[in-house]
């Protein structure tokens, strides 16, 4: 009988990022496609990956993928993974496009779990005036009008308030993604 093998993303924190902590795609891909992945595809050199595999294998992708790195490359890569329902679920529920804010504000922090009650009762919504934060689950949906580069809503603040781990996609990014995973 064959073994189902559902659509996932990846979600690499901090890779091929203004020429620090290089880490060639097609060598990212294979790694991937050894841990037991198929059907694998990148989308831009910042750590986005379409994959399919057993949900029993996704499980374990980000201990097995981030050992794979840190064995060959010297350096350790959050990864943070989503099956092709949850990232449908992240897209539909964003709460700031009930709000019609410009899009090329919008972000999304992908956490690795869902945190701890009182990490979010810590968590502090004036920490970066004129930027807001959404949590939803394992998403925190972000509107950083003043950018990106300049927001203190960052990934080292939640990691540790919420004593979990975060990446960063803009909403372009996520919706490509989402598009992806939909036609693989």
């Amino acid at each position: 009988m064959p073994v189902n093998k559902a659509t996932h993303i990846a979600l690499l924190r901090g890779i091929n990022v203004g020429g620090n902590r290089r880490l060639p795609i097609k060598y990212l891909a294979a790694m991937f496609r050894e841990a037991g992945c198929v059907d694998v595809e990148t989308y831009i050199q910042t750590g986005n990956l379409v994959f399919r595999v057993p949900p029993t294998v996704a499980k374990r992708l980000p201990g097995t993928i981030t050992t794979a790195i840190e064995q060959q490359f010297g350096f350790s890569v959050p990864v943070v993974i989503r099956s092709q329902e949850e990232l449908a679920a992240t897209v539909t529920r964003n709460p700031f496009l009930k709000r019609g804010l410009d899009t090329a504000a919008l972000h999304v922090a992908f956490l690795a779990d869902v945190p701890d009650p009182a990490c979010v009762a810590a968590l502090d919504a004036t920490r970066s005036p004129g930027d807001s934060f959404i949590l939803r689950g394992r998403d925190i949906y972000l509107w950083l009008p003043n950018g990106v580069a300049r927001t203190k809503l960052t990934n080292d603040y939640f990691d540790r308030t919420l004593k979990t781990v975060s990446t960063v996609r803009n909403w372009n990014t996520v919706l490509k993604l989402l598009e992806m995973v939909q036609n693989l």
